[in-house]
């Protein structure tokens, strides 16, 4: 099985931190996040990796290199300009050419999920989209799900709707298995957005299920989020297995 990690952002909310390094690359213990991450999906299975870079492109291939070290072979996609979660895809559409489905991965998430049992429910229900979600409050995305955990809505940037209930709600986690028929429904304009232009817009038209949590995950989007991993990471209460 393939996967997609996105590792082009910019990471400017991390400050200094990232002035001159991506942040897939910060350190996490003794090894950078990204290192961690592609460990993690090799133990589930996934030998070819594609990563697309943007930001000192350079300084990511000379980490992973090849992937022979991880176990895996990886293919790189160069973007100029940013393409965005949705965009990304599409220069790797030859990539994925064949495969029954992918994994599409946040670069700046960390998780020990077990990603087995994401892709058997996902082939179970024949998804378009399967997401991994959690719990939270405030979030990007709003989620409500219905039978059997088909998202029946997705509400993305929910803060500008008048009504948003301040309750917890599931949200999207950033790792997701995908159905080749996604390409049907990137839209043709770049950058475009996965839960923007893909899942909220068709959400009544398409198979797009959630999967919960059962491990743990944080995502390094602030210089806080980043210290907190760093410490649980230490501490032991983040573990791969």
């Amino acid at each position: 099985m393939k996967a997609l990690i996105l590792t082009a952002g910019l990471g400017t909310r991390l400050g200094d931190l990232t002035k001159e390094t991506p942040k897939p690359l910060l350190p996490v213990g003794r090894e950078p996040m990204l290192t961690h991450v592609i460990k993690h999906l090799a133990g589930f299975g996934f030998h070819q990796i594609a990563l697309n870079l943007h930001f000192h492109p350079e300084a990511i291939r000379s980490v992973v290199g090849d992937g022979s070290q991880f176990g895996v072979e990886v293919t790189y996609s160069f973007e100029s300009e940013l393409l965005g979660t949705a965009g990304a895809l599409k220069p790797l559409r030859y990539f994925f050419e064949g495969e029954t489905d992918f994994l599409v991965y946040y670069g700046d998430v960390i998780t020990n999920q077990d990603i087995s049992n994401l892709i058997a429910f996902h082939r179970s229900r024949q998804a378009l989209a399967t997401l991994l979600i959690h719990k939270r409050t405030n979030s990007n995305s709003v989620i409500e799900l219905g039978e059997e955990n088909r998202i029946v809505t997705f509400l993305e940037r929910p803060k500008l709707i008048s009504h948003g209930d301040p309750l917890q709600s599931w949200v999207n986690s950033g790792v997701q298995v995908l159905s080749p028929r996604i390409f049907d429904y990137l839209p043709d304009h770049t950058p475009s957005d996965l839960p923007r232009d893909v899942y909220a817009v068709n959400t009544k038209s398409v198979s797009l299920y959630g999967y919960p949590l059962s491990g743990y995950r944080c995502a390094v989007d602030s210089q806080e989020r980043y210290e907190q991993v760093c410490h649980d990471f230490q501490s032991g209460r983040l573990t791969f297995v």
